[in-house]
């Protein structure tokens, strides 16, 4: 018997999962896209304002995990109907004008973006329960100056602590400041709320700070319909309870932005040059440009005019504690902090 001749047909092939047919790396240009503006972020869907409706929307792939934040600007598909089970889909970012970000650690740690295209950060802080914690409020606004952000330091509980102190603190570097507390007959009432209003109208602004230092009854304040959850300190601790766990921007009444973020431990600046941490130190920014080149500006270092600076008569211990806390920032930028000792443990 004379064997079959073989030919094409004969071969059998079995399709990948993916199938047979080439991927093209050419994607879709979404003309018909509808901007939006994301407002809250929560295990990856998205709250998109879209006109006046309020759609639920993912990221396309390409966009990368951590590639949309809250006030991102972005061009939305699918169904924009904003129904009950309804999904569109975010396909491109807009350029953004600013971008506020912190870093997990100040040397290799993990950059995050926390919110894009604010023009004020409120930094947020009691003065007492919990105490007042300096060094975080200057390294909020080392970010802020990195960001290109103004600045406003709005301090909490008054009616616990004297504000002038901490005040005084930041006196060079003319950071303007909001006064707030309860009031001692109507606890729902807070007093110093109207203020903090018109520093916030018509502006794009992100509350940032410490657990339990008032952010989400201030944002209640602010915006009576937000209903943000409201927590306590611990007593021994003097820590609070995170109660903002996802960050969300809420439509002021009189026009504007608060985004209300969950409250932060730290604050690290690993993506901030050590350049621009000094030039965010307004008042020794001046002062160190009298150091010999590639001055760490540490507290050994040869030649360091912020040692002369403090010697020089008249030199108080608020200038003193100014050049700590940068010291303070900048060591702890560098891979290994105790070969750059700072003059307090």
């Amino acid at each position: 018997m004379r064997a079959r001749d073989w030919d094409e047909s004969d071969v059998r092939v079995r399709p990948g999962r993916r199938g047979s047919r080439p991927r093209t790396k050419q994607r879709p240009s979404h003309a018909d896209a509808v901007a939006g503006l994301v407002t809250a972020v929560t295990r990856g869907r998205y709250d998109v304002l879209v006109g006046d409706r309020a759609v639920t929307a993912v990221a396309a792939r390409e966009l990368g995990r951590g590639g949309v934040v809250v006030g991102d600007e972005v061009a939305v598909v699918g169904d924009l109907t904003g129904r009950d089970g309804s999904l569109a889909r975010i396909v491109r970012v807009q350029e953004r004008r600013t971008l506020l970000r912190r870093s997990s650690e100040d040397v290799g740690g993990i950059e995050r973006a926390l919110v894009a295209n604010a023009d004020q950060l409120v930094v947020v802080t009691a003065l007492a329960d919990p105490e007042p914690r300096t060094r975080m409020v200057d390294r909020c606004l080392v970010a802020a100056f990195e960001a290109g952000m103004d600045a406003l330091l709005c301090l909490t509980k008054a009616d616990l602590a004297d504000p002038a102190p901490f005040l005084e603190h930041y006196t060079p570097l003319d950071v303007p400041a909001v006064v707030t507390h309860r009031d001692a007959v109507d606890r729902s009432v807070i007093l110093g709320a109207p203020e903090v209003a018109e520093r916030l109208r018509g502006r794009t602004s992100v509350l940032v700070g410490h657990s339990g230092v008032g952010k989400s009854t201030l944002v209640n304040a602010l915006v009576p319909t937000a209903s943000r959850a409201v927590g306590h300190v611990n007593a021994v601790t003097g820590r609070g309870r995170h109660t903002s766990t996802t960050a969300v921007a809420l439509a002021l009444p009189d026009g504007g932005w608060v985004i209300d973020t969950p409250g932060v431990r730290s604050f690290g600046l690993g993506h901030v040059d050590d350049d621009d941490v000094v030039a965010a130190f307004a008042d020794l920014a001046e002062v160190v440009t009298a150091c010999p080149p590639r001055c760490t500006h540490l507290e050994r270092a040869p030649g360091c005019a912020l040692d002369a600076w403090l010697a020089r008569p008249g030199s108080d211990a608020r200038e003193a504690a100014r050049v700590e806390s940068l010291r303070r920032v900048l060591a702890s930028r560098r891979p290994d902090p105790d070969a750059y000792p700072t003059s307090t443990p």
